[in-house]
């Protein structure tokens, strides 16, 4: 009963839908949607109750959430009912044009880009998905002639059969959520699924440095088109410091107020979208060499004593922190740790080794994970705590006048938080108006 599924209950019940809610973990959040829903005609559902509706119920409307061998959805599957997600029932009744993107990182900021640079020519245009805004909460606000830029998360691959794209973007794929998909042939497999619906008149926008990435290429009837940082394509790519899309030149790549490799990569596939719409290049290169980044991912935050301090909470797998990394300029302690997703840490701490990072924090569920993996890497310079705010409050005490702290934690929030959001506002408010505690001083 969050986003996704308060929306997908409202937007059935207008239907004429009997809709049944119901979340196995009850906090006061989800007592006031369950309720708010109730006066809406819908039927809350009991841990008690639960099989008479299963019993009662045609379809299973599942969070992104919730994994597909939980207990509910298999006693769906038994009964040999439906089970699709809040993105598959917005894809049922979307009329606008599906621009979707996913991928390990790169998503919510190439989302951005894309959607920014539509509505810098004119075009209506609503980012969503995982984005935030779920699918379903869009379908009747845009038309024909609009546009919804579509985040597709693996979660939400596991349930979406019926969106088809008219162009599906895919920015890399890298080592993340095997706690939820097991190995990385079902990681790979799930993200292949957003091209396997297109058809020859639609588009395939693949990165071609990423050889996982580049093997999907194979499985789609869309026209495939490649974007590239390293070498020059039939698509986007990098000529002279400039980003091209096929003959065009469209702007410098240090123009781009976001810096680093990542978002160049981001502002590549970003381009070759916008050209395959038809769009006006340059106002669309106005547009990405505008865009100012996205919340929570390599933002910084203050300077604060000489320190500056910078959130990356959105660094949630190995891949991205070491993205983050990259870019530094300063001495950094970094702080890594929250809730597990089930990969190896041994090459963040190699990475680790020939950065800016003088020293890492390890906090949170996984700290001891962490802490064994930084030792099998001779990566010593490490301390341990058991909660984030802790975390953050001796990183403060670390730093020197010249220095960085980088939150980029490589792990899921949710063992202290109810996403990334929460995790990087938390560390805002401790770095911006929250005195070091005393104690720790002495």
């Amino acid at each position: 009963m969050s986003r996704s599924g308060e929306a997908s209950a409202r937007f059935l019940i207008e239907r004429g839908a009997k809709v049944y809610v119901f979340d196995d973990v009850i906090t006061d959040a989800v007592r006031r949607t369950v309720a708010m829903l109730e006066k809406d005609g819908a039927f809350p559902v009991s841990a008690e109750n639960l099989q008479t509706a299963v019993e009662e119920c045609d379809v299973l409307v599942l969070s992104p959430g919730i994994p597909i061998d939980n207990s509910l959805p298999k006693a769906f599957r038994k009964a040999g009912k439906a089970i699709i997600g809040e993105s598959e029932l917005g894809a049922l009744f979307l009329r606008a044009t599906p621009i979707s993107v996913t991928g390990t990182n790169g998503k919510t900021t190439t989302v951005s880009m894309i959607d920014a640079a539509l509505k810098a020519c004119g075009k209506k245009s609503i980012p969503c998905g995982n984005f935030g805004t779920p699918l379903v909460s869009v379908t009747e606000t845009l038309g024909f002639d609009d546009f919804a830029v579509v985040e597709v998360s693996s979660f939400q691959l596991e349930t979406l059969s019926s969106l088809k794209s008219h162009i599906a973007v895919i920015t890399n794929i890298t080592e993340d959520h095997l706690n939820r998909h097991y190995n990385m042939e079902n990681y790979i497999f799930l993200k292949s699924k957003l091209l396997r619906n297109l058809r020859e008149s639609e588009y395939a926008v693949l990165n071609y440095d990423d050889p996982n990435v580049r093997r999907l290429a194979s499985v789609t009837r869309g026209k495939v088109i490649w974007f590239s940082y390293l070498q020059e394509t039939d698509g986007a790519c990098l000529r002279d410091g400039y980003v091209y899309f096929r003959e065009t030149k469209c702007f410098r790549a240090d123009e781009l107020r976001v810096g680093g490799k990542h978002n160049v990569m981001n502002a590549l596939a970003a381009t070759a979208v916008c050209a395959l719409l038809g769009l006006d290049m340059r106002i669309v290169s106005q547009a990405l060499c505008a865009f100012k980044g996205v919340k929570h991912r390599i933002e910084k935050v203050c300077e604060k004593d000489g320190v500056e301090y910078i959130d990356d909470s959105k660094g949630t797998n190995v891949d991205a922190t070491l993205k983050a990394v990259e870019g530094l300029t300063r001495p950094t302690v970094l702080l890594l740790g929250g809730k597990d997703k089930g990969y190896d840490y041994v090459p963040l701490f190699s990475g680790l080794k020939n950065s800016r990072v003088i020293h890492a924090i390890l906090y949170g569920e996984n700290r001891f994970r962490l802490s064994a993996d930084a030792v099998k890497e001779n990566f010593e310079t490490f301390s341990l705590c058991t909660d984030f705010r802790t975390a953050v409050r001796l990183s403060m005490l670390v730093a020197k006048s010249g220095q960085c702290v980088l939150l980029s934690p490589a792990s899921a929030s949710f063992d202290e938080f109810a996403g990334y959001e929460e995790r990087g506002e938390e560390f805002v408010s401790l770095v911006t108006g929250t005195e070091v505690n005393e104690e720790l001083k002495e």
